[in-house]
């Protein structure tokens, strides 16, 4: 008889994960629909998606856990075959973080202005979906605990081209964002900011997935790679909704209260009690300054980069007229 602790303890522990995720996914996805009223209608219906499908999901991990722990309680097919909602896992999961991986490659298609790097992750992320209908397909089939080594291939096609696409994404983010920096220290804090959540969003999916084979290669007759598997969907939906909701707070950094404005006076220094404005009109005593913003609109998590270029120009003199 297998080991009934190394058998359901993982499944039991990844559940728990799974849920108290989706407890802060519900809070993000709350926090969006009143934040973000504006955004265009498909990015809401796909989080409207996304939530619908996490919520079958963890419908699925609870009812995968009453199976044996209550219906079949003691019972020795409890402990020799998979539990039936657990066939319903891989293709849920796939569900969820394929439309994730292609939003990013959108993003990053704006961002770059390549459509082969998107094409690249667009492929990784459909192989990816792939293997996980062909690992739901062969749970189907293969049913049997003692059995799960047969999975191998199906499951390392669906875990291998999913962390090929989030490395993918987090390392073209990072280069093409280092880019974008403009000087303003503002925008440029902004930009840091975004780097370091890219950074830290990717890396976590990719390392529960990385984890997830190294345990399923390792231990096929333990289920220890399901402490990983289970938190999977819930960890790219909440990474996407950290990234449509962090926009608010970085949009405060890159506004117009947040920019510097270095008007230099005619005695090398700001005159005092000057305001930051759009435009800067100083009277004939100084000169006149000519404001020109240039605007990148296509900037990752809808942040837009403003660049001021403030140009000294002498003031017109006036003519004084004289009657003779």
């Amino acid at each position: 008889m297998p080991n009934v602790e190394l058998l359901f303890g993982p499944f039991l522990l990844g559940t728990f994960i799974n849920m108290i995720l989706y407890g802060v996914l519900t809070v993000q996805v709350y926090h969006y629909y009143l934040t973000f009223k504006k955004d265009a209608p498909w990015i809401r219906y796909l989080v409207f998606y996304l939530f619908m499908a996490e919520t079958v999901n963890t419908g699925c991990d609870i009812a995968m856990m009453y199976q044996p722990l209550i219906q079949k309680f003691g019972q020795p097919d409890a402990v020799k075959f998979f539990p039936t909602m657990f066939a319903a896992e891989p293709v849920v999961i796939v569900a969820i973080s394929t439309p994730i991986q292609i939003f990013f490659a959108w993003r990053i298609k704006l961002l770059t202005k390549s459509n082969i790097l998107a094409c690249i992750i667009v492929i990784f992320s459909i192989v990816s979906c792939g293997g996980g209908i062909w690992t739901t397909i062969r749970l189907v089939q293969v049913k049997l605990f003692s059995r799960k080594p047969e999975l191998h291939t199906a499951a390392l096609v669906w875990f291998l081209a999913a962390v090929v696409a989030d490395v993918l994404i987090t390392s073209v983010l990072v280069f093409s964002l280092s880019r974008r920096k403009t000087g303003f220290v503002a925008t440029d804090d902004a930009i840091s900011k975004i780097i370091r959540m890219t950074v830290q969003t990717g890396f976590i999916t990719a390392f529960f997935a990385v984890g997830d084979v190294v345990f399923f290669m390792t231990l096929p007759h333990t289920a220890l790679n399901f402490l990983w598997d289970l938190a999977l969907s819930k960890l790219y939906s909440n990474c996407l909704l950290s990234t449509l909701n962090a926009r608010s707070g970085l949009q405060e950094m890159t506004g117009y209260q947040s920019q510097q404005r270095n008007v230099v006076s005619s005695g090398g220094r700001r005159p005092e009690g000057m305001m930051d404005g759009p435009a800067h009109n100083l009277g004939s005593a100084m000169y006149e300054l000519e404001t020109r913003t240039f605007d990148h609109s296509d900037v990752e998590y809808g942040i837009t980069i403003t660049k001021v270029v403030e140009t000294r120009q002498d003031p017109t003199p006036r003519v004084r007229e004289t009657t003779q």
